[in-house]
C-alpha cells in the first residue's frame, strides 16, 4: 500500500519516505555500533532491492570563476534529487548540517537527509535549501 502524503509543503515526500524506510530496514537488520561503511554498503543493497536510482560516493566539483577549486564527496545522491549523508552517533552537529547545506548549494538541490545510526535507532533530519 502506498503512503498518502497530505502535506503540500514537503520537498520530495514519497522519495524521502522510501529513503528513510530503507535506513530503518538496514538498522533493523544490523543494529547499532557498526562502522559507517557497513551501513552504507547495506543501504546500497536496500536501494537496489527497492529500485531506487542512486549514485554512491559521488565526487562533486566546487567551482569559482569557471574553475574547479576543490571537490566534495556525497555519500549518496538519490534519483538526482536528494543528497543522503550518513553519520554514526546519536546527535547531529552544526558542522553536519553546514556540510549538507554546502552540498545542496554546490549541486543546486533542494533536499538532503542526514541519517544517524545510533544506539537509540535511526535518527534522521531533513535539510532544505531555501536559497
Amino acid at each position: 500500500m502506498k503512503a498518502k502524503v497530505r502535506r503540500k509543503d514537503l520537498v520530495h515526500p514519497e522519495l524521502s519516505y522510501k529513503i528513510i524506510g530503507s535506513a530503518f530496514d538496514v538498522y533493523n537488520e544490523l543494529g547499532s555500533g557498526l562502522n559507517e561503511k557497513y551501513y552504507q554498503k547495506s543501504l546500497v543493497e536496500n536501494f537496489l532491492t527497492n529500485n531506487l536510482k542512486f549514485k554512491e560516493q559521488l565526487s562533486c566539483p566546487v567551482n569559482y570563476n569557471g574553475k574547479v577549486i576543490g571537490r566534495r564527496i556525497l555519500d549518496f545522491l538519490i534519483e538526482d534529487k536528494i543528497i543522503v549523508e550518513l553519520k554514526k552517533g546519536s546527535k547531529f552537529s552544526k558542522s553536519h548540517i553546514d556540510q549538507v547545506l554546502e552540498y545542496l548549494k554546490i549541486n543546486d538541490l533542494k533536499l538532503a537527509i542526514l541519517i544517524n545510526f545510533g544506539n537509540e535507532g535511526v535518527i534522521f533530519k531533513r535539510i532544505v535549501n531555501f536559497s
